[in-house]
């Protein structure tokens, strides 16, 4: 690989690892990392780290939990740790077991490669959960790999670097791109709970699951309590995100309950909105006798709005994506680890779109023969009668309606209805079937993606105890009536700390959205003139100007319902520049 590839994909890396950054060349072969140093700090632990015969390189972020046990038998056969991190223990550990076994022996959130010169194999991993990216490219002979879709990209000839129709598409259906594709037709995206086999003599690329669910016997709250003091463990400073929500109010329960102290907490603070939490946050947090930091999330966006987009790596736009970068840019300044309560509404059906789609589950593969014709706004219940009842789903927090994506794409036919990953395995019941959709697609690339890229782009690692697949799978041996109550989460008033209320589990969910109307009538307004030819020129086509700035001056006459939407545009033509900058 030519050295200046190289560097371009290391830079793109550095803020995910400001810590250190190294590369190493095997060959053919050229492993760049960026380090982020949470366990053992020393150089001795950065990366690239090669055995001693020089045979078996690895890269890798992430952490790796509760792998002391596995150590402790890899010691006994005599295998020799030079450090404290989890680093090692992966690479001893393939050494030892192979890439099957170790996957098995691995609990946390990991994205790693591994180069195996003995074997002829290059293996690429991914957490089951999905809380960390892996991207890669294969072009020819050659296969490229990154945590963000812009370290790839230099990897790419010029040739290769072609927009994906589908993958803008996607976009526009979903806010975000679902695994496997990217906003690049040669960048994929590896989904969670799979690994990848590349064979360094035949080139052949082969892609396997190595995990599914299964339930487990046993106590949800011990495993719960294990997952959170686990995720302690760390040699640089560790804080709390706390809402005024019952998930991030139960790790902080269990952190106090198990007495682990010296932790703050951080809140975002919108003043004077229905979305501000920030007051609830430190009653739970003076109750709980933990310190907490209220983090004001201003309300101009403009002087950040690029460097926001810029670290979603591609087109992405969950509208909470802004609180969640000045949240991370604050606290990123007092610790470098925090604990999050991701999850909890996937694991226990919180959200109301779950409960608002069951009322239709007797429609299950009842569609009818409506032909969905192309419009500038709605469509979204005909496109639903139109689907499978299991196929609507998607609408319920989709971008655009199929009738608005054909209408901003000029297409005479309505594109793909969706984009959605199927799930691995077959659910038994409808409310089943909503989380194992929720568990393949809007958890790992949506909620989980978005909690990555925005927390490492200030160089701040979160971690997510609900989101242990030990915790996951003792759910699951749970009945329907245990686990999904109505109002959800009643299982979880067990696990809160007894100072709390005790009907926190049953307060109003608010979200966490800025305040987007201020925003558009203001200080994004002026990136709303000349819109749609941008786009048009951005997309090859793809989209019409006169359909996206017609989409705009809807908007702008009092269509207040779309501003999502917009900020969608918005961000898919700031996306689109920075990428095409970098191509």
């Amino acid at each position: 690989m030519a050295p200046q590839v190289t560097a371009a994909m290391q830079a793109a890396l550095r803020p995910r690892g400001p810590d250190a950054q190294h590369a190493s060349a095997r060959g053919p072969n050229t492993l760049v990392h960026a380090r982020l140093s949470i366990i053992d700090p020393r150089p001795e632990a950065d990366q690239p780290m090669v055995n001693e015969r020089g045979d078996i390189s690895i890269v890798y972020n992430g952490e790796v939990y509760d792998w002391d046990r596995w150590a402790a038998e890899l010691r006994a056969h005599g295998t020799g740790f030079r450090t404290r991190s989890d680093t090692e223990f992966i690479l001893r550990g393939y050494e030892a077991w192979g890439i099957e076994k170790l996957l098995s022996r691995l609990r946390g959130m990991f994205a790693f490669a591994i180069l195996d010169e003995r074997q002829g194999k290059a293996y690429l991993a991914r957490d089951r959960m999905g809380e960390k990216p892996l991207l890669y490219s294969q072009v020819g002979d050659e296969l490229a790999f990154g945590s963000l879709v812009r370290a790839v990209l230099p990897f790419l000839p010029p040739r290769s670097r072609g927009l994906s129709a589908e993958g803008i598409d996607a976009y526009l259906a979903h806010r975000y791109i679902p695994a496997p594709r990217t906003v690049f037709t040669h960048i994929h995206r590896l989904e969670n709970g799979h690994y990848l086999e590349f064979d360094l003599r035949t080139r052949e690329l082969v892609k396997r699951r190595y995990w599914q669910p299964t339930p487990e016997e046993g106590s949800w709250l011990d495993a719960l309590d294990e997952s959170v003091r686990m995720r302690t463990i760390a040699d640089r400073p560790l804080g709390v995100l706390l809402s005024g929500g019952v998930d991030s109010a139960v790790i902080a329960s269990r952190l106090v309950l198990q007495k682990m102290t010296g932790f703050s907490s951080f809140t975002a603070a919108f003043p004077g909105t229905e979305m501000d939490e920030s007051q609830a946050a430190h009653e739970a947090a003076a109750a709980l006798g933990l310190p907490n930091a209220p983090v004001l999330v201003p309300d101009q966006v403009a002087s950040d709005f690029a460097r926001v987009v810029a670290a979603l790596d591609e087109p992405f736009a969950d509208p909470s994506s802004f609180p969640s970068w000045y949240l991370a840019r604050e606290v990123s300044a007092h610790v470098k680890v925090v604990l999050v309560g991701d999850g909890g509404d996937e694991l226990f059906a919180g959200y109301k779109r779950v409960a608002k789609h069951m009322r239709t589950a007797w429609r299950r593969g009842m569609r009818l023969p409506l032909a969905l014709r192309p419009a500038l706004d709605g469509g979204k219940l005909r496109a639903e009668l139109a689907m499978s009842w299991q196929d609507a789903y998607s609408l319920r927090f989709s971008g655009f309606a199929p009738a608005q994506r054909a209408f901003l794409q000029e297409s005479r036919t309505v594109p793909a209805l969706s984009y959605w990953r199927e799930p691995d395995s077959a659910a038994a019941t409808p409310l089943e079937q909503l989380l194992a959709i929720d568990f393949a697609n809007y958890l790992p690339e949506y909620i989980l993606r978005k909690s990555d890229l925005c927390t490492m782009a200030h160089g701040l690692e979160a971690r997510a105890p609900l989101l242990d697949h030990r915790f996951v799978q003792r759910l699951l041996s749970l009945s329907a009536g245990e686990r999904y109550t109505r109002p959800p989460k009643a299982l979880l008033q067990t696990a809160l700390d007894p100072r709390l209320p005790g009907d926190y589990y049953r307060r109003k969910k608010r979200g966490f959205n800025p305040p987007l109307t201020k925003w558009l009538r203001g200080a994004l307004a002026p990136r709303l003139d000349g819109l749609g030819a941008r786009l048009q020129h951005s997309t090859g086509g793809q989209l019409a100007a006169g359909a996206v700035d017609a989409f705009v001056s809807h908007y702008r006459r009092g269509a207040e319902h779309t501003a999502e939407q917009l900020l969608q545009l918005l961000m898919l033509d700031e996306s689109l520049a920075q990428l095409s900058a970098l191509a």
